[in-house]
């Protein structure tokens, strides 16, 4: 065994100043797969970080043994109303809000959207082809899931921005530059839950068609979304299919940036290469970073105890890119197959509903993104955002031959 764990605090947010620590969670996965990382802070009061693969997809398979519901699924205190979203629940809770809600997202629904999510992306491109330049991250990546959401949702395309402050609210109060706090991200999820009962009155008394119709009139086994419900529905769609899609696209061409070699192969062949390479994007740069489960009783994980009421993290980014799953998994390389990535949870019960959906924006997004905007390139450095959840960028300023 090499020398001891680094003393390292995954929850010191200084630590992610220039993307994920690899190189700790390489030794992690080497040494202590399963290691205790003590903390004396009330939300997280020292957990176990899980790093290699399987071990992060048997844990997430086994709900019972390993509960979402019991503390959450994040380190944060759970606001109001939170206890009743998809990722912190177990079943049968979970099941039967999973059936409710996973008609918004079947197959046909995706083919449907498919011509407004090309016809928005267009859009979005037109709007800077002729600047020449423009923040990668607020024009480009973020646009295409806010007016998707929007299209999902009912939400007015005008009121999209809407959308983006609260997630922002939400997911960067950690970040000074959105100068907010935690009490300020309570107060964005309880300005959305406010607009989502808004939407859900509006189309109980005069429906359409759209998801928040078919959300609040869907009946399983006679049972419908309860207003309390949708509200918490609304809220995860919002933060998860805008959070994630979002950052990475930025993420995804940062690393094409950062690797010509693999950029210039996938735009040889774009029909050929890209379906690969969005899912080498996603295990590379894995946008949610991690997600917490409490053990019921008492077990062990890889020959380790764990003990009942244990806090047990998953961190998805260590796990796509452990070396006896992937070939040379530090390499970002766009013909990798196959690619058993999790960047979407680990095939279990909280399996991400929208994975359809996201991997349809980002391949359009690049799609426009790359024939489109000829010579794209940095002009400047991008700005990563300050969150223990989201492996996010801020800011990249970009600019193209106009």
């Amino acid at each position: 065994m090499e020398n001891p764990a680094p003393a390292v605090n995954l929850l010191d947010l200084d630590l992610y100043a220039d993307g994920p620590p690899h190189d700790l969670f390489t030794w992690l996965r080497n040494n202590e797969p399963v290691h205790w990382h003590p903390s004396d802070t009330l939300a997280a009061p020292g957990f176990w970080v899980v790093t290699k693969y399987w071990d992060v997809i048997n844990i997430e398979r086994d709900a019972k043994l390993f509960s979402s519901a019991a503390h959450g699924a994040l380190f944060e205190e759970p606001a109001e109303g939170t206890d009743l979203m998809l990722i912190n629940q177990d079943p049968p809770q979970h099941t039967r809000l999973r059936n409710l809600v996973a008609r918004a997202f079947t197959p046909r629904v995706m083919k449907a959207l498919e011509p407004h999510i090309r016809d928005a992306a267009g859009s979005i491109v037109d709007r800077v082809r002729e600047k020449g330049e423009c923040d990668f991250v607020t024009e480009l990546a973020a646009e295409l899931p806010l007016v998707v959401i929007c299209e999902l949702m009912g939400v007015p395309v005008e009121e999209r921005h809407k959308v983006f402050d609260w997630s922002n609210r939400m997911i960067g109060h950690e970040d000074p530059e959105f100068g907010t706090n935690a009490e300020d991200g309570r107060v964005a999820a309880l300005e959305l839950y406010q607009y989502a009962q808004e939407l859900a009155d509006d189309r109980k008394a005069s429906p359409r068609d759209d998801i928040v119709t078919t959300l609040v009139t869907a009946e399983l086994d006679g049972e419908k979304l309860t207003d309390v419900e949708f509200n918490a529905f609304f809220l995860l769609l919002a933060v998860a299919g805008n959070e994630t899609t979002r950052n990475l696209i930025s993420g995804g061409m940062l690393t094409l940036f950062e690797h010509p070699d693999q950029r210039a192969l996938l735009e040889s062949d774009l029909d050929a290469h890209l379906p690969g390479a969005v899912d080498e994007m996603l295990r590379y740069v894995s946008p949610v970073k991690y997600f917490r489960r409490t053990a019921t009783a008492d077990t062990e994980v890889r020959g380790v105890p764990i003990r009942s009421g244990d806090n047990v993290t998953l961190w998805y980014g260590a796990a796509n890119r452990d070396e006896e799953i992937f070939d040379d998994p530090q390499t970002f390389d766009v013909t990798r197959s196959p690619n058993e990535h999790i960047a979407f949870g680990g095939r279990g019960p909280h399996y991400c509903l929208g994975v359809a959906l996201a991997k349809l924006e980002i391949r359009v997004m690049f799609e426009e993104i790359l024939t489109r905007l000829p010579g794209l390139e940095p002009a400047g450095g991008a700005s990563r955002l300050r969150s223990l959840l989201i492996n996010g960028i801020k800011h990249m300023p970009v600019r193209w031959a106009a």
